[in-house]
């Protein structure tokens, strides 16, 4: 059984986060590690060479393919907890029952898109993702509807969105837990690519993990890339946000800053007496009226 514990900072607003009951704590403070923690990451300097580096560049949609292909749509639960954190999704109409569109970026097999769809009729929404596989998982889902959704294989770092989408478009972008899989070299030319189809006045709305995270703890060895920036076992690759270097890279690229806020939680495994540290960014960043 599993139970969620936080302690919160004179910063920090502590909301429930789940229907069990648990606990998170939101803030604008990072977490602070362990002196054993510390020590442990200050010691991993050795980063991959730069010939495995460029490798795994070029090899970064091989490597996702195949990682659907290993875990096809078991891998990832449904996000049914998109609605409830980011309160945007109801608050941006204008009036009831408005027919909204919104742009998952990167929707992997569709495990916040259907819960979307299936919560809020009133959605039009349209997705993509860098694998062509899972785009196919996600059109071969029994909630699949073209009068609903458009589903799309797309290099947001390269492929225009507006081959797929109309310019100021779109009410919502969803960007959830994948600036993280892609170079930190190249998560402006996503968020330039997505200016350039959300309409004015209107928000993308960003979760990812956060510096500190446990699972950036649990890296061996061998697996950094570079500053925040590691590979896993199969080749792909993840990054940590700092919430200073995530405003940073939003406000070059012509956003404004609406909220930027840790998400921190610790996870407790009664039965085996572990505690999981997790910590997430969660933010929204609005592109300006004319």
């Amino acid at each position: 059984m599993f139970q969620e514990n936080a302690s919160a900072n004179c910063s920090s607003i502590i909301t429930a986060c789940n229907e069990d009951g648990a606990f998170q704590t939101k803030g604008h403070s990072a977490r602070i590690l362990s002196p054993e923690e510390a020590e442990r990451l200050a010691k991993d300097q050795v980063l991959v060479s730069e010939f495995k580096q460029l490798k795994l560049e070029k090899e970064a949609q091989k490597n996702w393919d195949l990682f659907y292909k290993r875990n096809s749509t078991n891998f990832f639960k449904d996000r049914h907890w998109t609605t409830r954190e980011f309160q945007e999704l109801k608050a941006c109409r204008e009036f009831a029952d408005q027919k909204l569109t919104i742009l998952e970026a990167g929707c992997g097999v569709g495990n916040c898109l259907f819960p979307l769809l299936e919560e809020d009729l009133n959605i039009f929404a349209y997705a993509c993702d860098f694998s062509p596989r899972a785009v196919e998982y996600v059109k071969k889902n029994a909630l699949y509807s073209t009068e609903r959704c458009k589903v799309f294989q797309c290099d947001l770092t390269k492929d225009d969105l507006l081959e797929n989408i109309p310019a100021d478009s779109v009410d919502v972008v969803t960007l959830i837990f994948v600036l993280s899989a892609i170079h930190p070299d190249k998560m402006h030319l996503v968020l330039k690519n997505i200016y350039k189809v959300l309409k004015p006045g209107k928000c993308v709305l960003f979760r990812d993990y956060g510096l500190y995270d446990h699972a950036m703890l649990r890296f061996k060895s061998g697996s950094k890339l570079g500053e925040n920036f590691y590979v896993r076992q199969d080749g792909t690759r993840s990054y940590f946000f700092t919430k200073e270097f995530l405003s940073q890279l939003f406000k070059a690229e012509g956003y404004e800053e609406v909220v930027n806020e840790y998400v921190q939680r610790e996870t407790v495994n009664r039965k085996e007496d572990l505690r999981v540290p997790r910590v997430f960014l969660q933010s929204k960043f609005q592109k300006p009226f004319r």
